[in-house]
């Protein structure tokens, strides 16, 4: 008897140790950031500026800013869990040459940016570079787009204001959704930092919201996409057969869909006008 007492108690100090280990070190979990120095000098084969941000709680954003002659809008691109912009500024390409300026922040934490990150704080940094971007450019303009990780992030900028639009590329219905895949043994209602629930956010979108997903997404299901395109008010879901998680570009189909999202003035109405579209 005694044995199989002094069994559960380490069975369940196992069990509270590695729930301990879980909240205090899940920022190295879920986030994978490049750090680079303040003297750091991007190169791109593109014009864009580099700009600054000082939060009011002490935090500090980077950014880079494409812009191309006579732009059709900016695309606000939230991007996802790992590297910096250093990196993630090649994808600025596929949206100056469809004639619109990209915007693009690392969080805190990543690339030059820095100070504690929340999940309140990355969505007060996004909001607070979303209205400095409204003082460069008509709402009606701004197109706020979502990858990965960010894609929870910009479905909340997007429900507390009027972009054009909200493009997200293989998003999850929720952060929470998508770790208890995997950690459905830990208590993540309590130990979980971050939430992210972007199924809460997109059915306060008021503009379109366009899906892009891969269809053998191994990391975040296509299923996830089809839920949040089920909830948008003005949403539609457009797959990318056999696409994965971090290879869309390199599909025809993501380039089709992203030219029609940006152009196709009749798509816009329609799904503006309130006829969802779930593929």
């Amino acid at each position: 008897m005694e044995n199989w007492q002094e069994t559960l108690l380490y069975i369940l100090g196992g069990y509270v140790l590695l729930c301990f280990l879980f909240y205090f070190l899940q920022h190295y979990f879920f986030f994978r950031p490049e750090i680079l120095p303040k003297s750091f000098e991007y190169r791109y084969p593109f014009p864009f500026d580099e700009v600054h941000f000082d939060m009011e709680d002490g935090g500090y954003i980077n950014g880079l800013h494409f812009r191309v002659p006579n732009a059709k809008g900016v695309v606000f691109y939230l991007k996802g869990n790992s590297r910096s912009i250093k990196g993630w500024g090649k994808f600025a390409k596929d949206f100056v040459s469809k004639g619109y300026d990209f915007f693009m922040i690392d969080y805190r934490g990543f690339g030059k940016s820095s100070g504690r990150r929340t999940e309140a704080t990355l969505y007060n940094d996004a909001q607070a570079v979303y209205k400095w971007l409204s003082t460069q450019y008509p709402e009606k303009q701004i197109i706020v787009y979502g990858r990965s990780l960010g894609s929870g992030i910009a479905a909340r900028i997007a429900s507390w204001n009027k972009p054009r639009m909200l493009i997200l590329d293989s998003p999850y219905f929720s952060f929470i959704h998508q770790v208890r895949q995997y950690g459905f043994w830990l208590p993540l209602k309590w130990i979980l930092r971050y939430k992210i629930r972007t199924d809460y956010f997109i059915k306060k979108v008021e503009c379109p919201a366009f899906i892009l997903h891969g269809t053998k997404d191994r990391l975040i299901s296509f299923r996830q996409g089809q839920m949040l395109a089920e909830l948008a008010p003005h949403g539609k879901l457009m797959p990318i057969e056999g696409g994965g998680h971090n290879n869309l570009p390199e599909f025809p189909e993501y380039h089709d869909h992203l030219w029609d999202i940006l152009h196709d003035e009749a798509l816009y109405r329609r799904i503006r006008g309130g006829l969802q579209e779930v593929a």
